[in-house]
């Protein structure tokens, strides 16, 4: 009976109201129903069957055919029919088992199906359509662990436990998944202790960590709970080791999958090719191609024969062209056309990543059917035995290497092949040839080639048209640039950032700050707003031609515009106002900026100190570090190094005395500049003491000053009417070869020193001893001496 049932079902044509079926229908009994629910092999005639028998006389379905429905459903993963399943079970009042309930509940789980077990199982309680046990409520918090809904499984638990029933083994296992799928490992941990501590672990549970740990990256911390496992002398079943040694990779811990290769290997697990396949992908991902190597050699001896893909993985990464015929020596034989080309793209792929380009194209050539000899090894394994003609993917293997070793005029050459052997070309192609060059600048050849892609129906991208666009930019081709912005803007594309920005700073470079300018407003009009990093090259053009008001008028228009300026437009404007000595502006500027609630850097404050020390105003500096150090700005060297010059400029030396002690118990550590500028601003200030002290100092920290600082030093000891350590200093400049240039303002000043010392009776017969032994430049010496 049940064979003619499931043979009357899936015939075709099906006929409802046939007498067999008739009189089949007034013999069906529950244990028959179930039986050829299971034997479909189709949800579909399933489904129709089980609704037939339900409107036949005298047939009531029970738990265990709404079950076998059930698991059908759920295997073909129909989750709208299994939702309406569950609904016409509690309407239709059917009486379930523990046990029944149980599978249900299973069944939507595993299709996700949270909320409808969840309502399910309250419907069935609120009808006592089942005695409720805790087996019942386990089979409930599986499904809920699935979706780790941690409030929903929580609030079960409590149920349970007012039940008076104890957590049992069943019952914590979904608890401790739940937990996991929702990312609280504590809860979990404290789960997993309990389960421990009553002697219920066994692998099962501890795969669900392990494996949940390695699904949310926690790599390391799977691999110690796998070693706990190994203590407990519990070992992982074939499955998590794949499932595993799969996420590891995923993760890129190759190290940590291979471990559990070997562990694997250890309990007689023998890995299949998918195995193989996912380290040897993850080890060349990691260019660890030795190991890689290793694996494949592992397969070979264990019989696994390695597919193309793997081959194809491998020869493509792998360092010397002997590994590659090694390679090709243990291909499977008979390959298909297909596989044989995807292992010369490989090939190609390879001796490109070993830097043999010309041997790649040799090898593409030969497989043009050209006469040329390909110098490879691998010839006479199957090159040229088994020849194929190229297809797009090795066209575009080789041209992208040509081009980007700029063998433009050769990757024209086989572009243009591709014709003699109708091979199809593609965007990628088409891009790499006119982004090459454009940047060979033959722009005619790239509009060419723009027309040949719209001709055969490609549509070119935003990468297409901003190589053109780039070659406008270098050209300082101000309406170029602005045809191709109108034709990315027609085709739904936006300029790239750098292209725009690129002849912005070009054309100001160039004192063309203007055409800059109309060229953003023309962009603007165009549809597109420029990034703020192509008007902070604006106004820095127009500062750079002492165009002030101009730059602070385009800052201005474009804050009007919605635009907020960065840190790094307002440093921009601050610095040209800085230099222009117009302070109480860039002062404005500063307040401005932390109106708008923009942190300014030290290099704000650094620009301002600098303007007030060059303007003479030292405590109008003083003031501006103050409120650096207020705004938790943490000066820098250049900081104290611009002040201590500033205040050796405005003869306060001893207060750059005290900032340099400041300096240094902020941990501040001072550079060469700072020492060379406080030297300097001692000698100014007649402190030549104190400066020949802080050359001293310097030279321990072994730092080398500019010769202008012992020209600096050498005057003011000879102001001072000491010259013998002025003569201490010249000396200091002979030993270390540190004179000032011919054209040096300062050769004057030493060529003057040289005489005086000359001159006096204290240094005379050292100094013209130097002078007889050549160890002054000629340039220093007066011609009187």
């Amino acid at each position: 009976m049940a064979n003619n049932l499931i043979s009357i079902f899936t015939k075709r044509p099906f006929i409802l109201e046939s007498q067999e079926l008739k009189d089949l229908g007034s013999k069906l009994t529950t244990e028959l129903v179930e039986t050829v629910l299971r034997g479909f092999k189709n949800w579909r005639s399933a489904e129709m069957f089980f609704k037939w028998a339900s409107n036949q006389c005298d047939f009531r379905h029970n738990c265990y055919t709404y079950n076998a429905i059930a698991l059908v459903l759920s295997r073909a993963r129909q989750n709208a029919s299994l939702r309406d399943l569950a609904r016409e079970m509690v309407n239709s009042r059917c009486y379930m088992t523990p046990g029944a309930l149980g599978y249900f509940l299973r069944c939507l789980g595993s299709l996700g199906l949270v909320q409808e077990a969840n309502v399910l199982f309250d419907e069935v309680k609120r009808w006592n359509l089942c005695v409720l046990n805790s087996y019942s409520y386990s089979c409930l918090l599986e499904a809920i662990s699935k979706s780790g809904n941690v409030d929903l499984l929580e609030l079960r638990l409590s149920e349970m436990r007012d039940l008076g029933w104890q957590l049992d083994k069943y019952a914590l296992t979904p608890t401790l998944q739940c937990y996991c799928n929702a990312g609280k490992f504590q809860q979990a941990f404290d789960v997993f202790n309990e389960m421990h501590g009553k002697g219920w672990l066994d692998a099962h549970v501890l795969s669900v960590l392990v494996v949940s740990f390695s699904k949310l990256g926690e790599v390391d911390k799977a691999f110690e709970l796998i070693e706990r496992m190994e203590n407990l002398q519990i070992s992982l079943n074939e499955k998590t080791f794949y499932v595993l040694i799969h996420g590891f990779v995923r993760e890129g811990r190759v190290d940590k999958a291979l471990q559990l290769l070997d562990r694997m290997q250890k309990l007689g697990i023998s890995p299949d090719i998918s195995i193989y396949d996912v380290l040897i992908r993850g080890l060349c991902k990691n260019k660890d191609i030795g190991m890689a190597l290793q694996l494949y050699s592992q397969m070979i001896e264990l019989g696994i024969h390695p597919d193309v893909k793997i081959l194809v993985e491998l020869v493509s990464c792998v360092p010397e062209e002997r590994d590659m015929v090694w390679l090709l020596e243990e291909r499977p034989q008979d390959l298909d056309t297909e596989s044989i080309l995807l292992l010369y793209n490989s090939v190609l792929k390879g001796l490109v990543n070993i830097g043999s380009v010309n041997k790649a194209c040799g090898l593409l050539r030969s497989m043009l059917g050209d006469e040329s000899k390909v110098d490879i090894e691998a010839d006479n394994l199957f090159l040229g035995k088994e020849l194929v003609s190229p297809n797009t993917t090795s066209f575009e293997i080789i041209i992208g290497a040509l081009c980007s070793t700029g063998k433009l005029d050769e990757a024209l050459g086989l572009f243009r092949d591709m014709n003699r052997i109708n091979c199809p070309r593609s965007v990628l192609l088409y891009n790499n040839m006119i982004d090459c060059l454009s940047n060979a600048d033959r722009l005619i050849e790239c509009y060419e080639l723009l027309d040949e892609m719209k001709e055969l129906g490609f549509h070119p991208t935003h990468f297409t048209y901003n190589s053109i666009f780039g070659c406008f930019c270098r050209r300082l081709d101000v309406m170029g640039a602005l045809q191709v912005v109108r034709d990315m803007r027609a085709n739904g594309h936006e300029p790239w950032i750098k292209n725009y920005t690129l002849l912005i700073k070009k054309l100001c470079k160039h004192g063309r700050a203007v055409e800059a300018c109309n060229f953003l407003d023309e962009m603007v009009q165009e549809g597109f707003l420029p990034d703020m990093v192509a008007y902070s090259a604006a106004i820095d053009g127009f500062l750079k031609i002492k165009e002030i008001d101009r730059a602070l008028q385009l800052f201005k228009d474009i804050c009007e515009r919605g635009y907020c300026p960065d840190v790094v437009a307002y440093n921009i404007v601050i610095n040209g106002l800085c230099k222009a000595q117009r302070l109480p502006e860039a002062q404005d500027l500063l307040n401005d900026m932390l109106e708008k609630g923009l942190v300014p850097s030290v290099v704000t404050y650094n620009l301002i100190i600098d303007g007030w020390c060059k303007s003479g105003d030292i405590d109008q500096a003083n003031l501006c570090l103050l409120r650096m150090v207020e705004k938790e700005r943490e000066p820098n060297v250049i900081t104290y190094t611009t002040l201590m010059d500033g205040l050796c400029s405005a003869e306060r030396p001893n207060d750059a005395l005290k900032l340099w002690m400041e300096m240094e118990e902020n941990g501040c550590a001072p550079n060469r500049i700072t020492f060379m500028a406080l030297i300097n601003g001692l000698c100014k200030c007649n402190k030549t003491l104190d400066a020949r002290l802080y050359l001293q100092k310097m030279e321990e920290r072994r730092m080398i000053p500019d010769a202008f600082i012992y020209v600096a030093l050498i005057d003011a000891f000879i102001s001072n009417s000491n010259p013998n350590v002025a003569f201490d200093l010249l000396e200091k400049m002979v030993r270390n070869r540190i004179f000032p240039d011919s054209y040096d303002k300062n050769t004057g000043f030493l060529k003057q020193a040289i005489s005086t010392l000359s001159e006096d009776p204290r240094t005379s017969s050292s100094v013209k001893n130097l002078m007889a032994l050549g160890d002054i430049p000629t340039h220093l010496i007066s011609y009187e001496v």
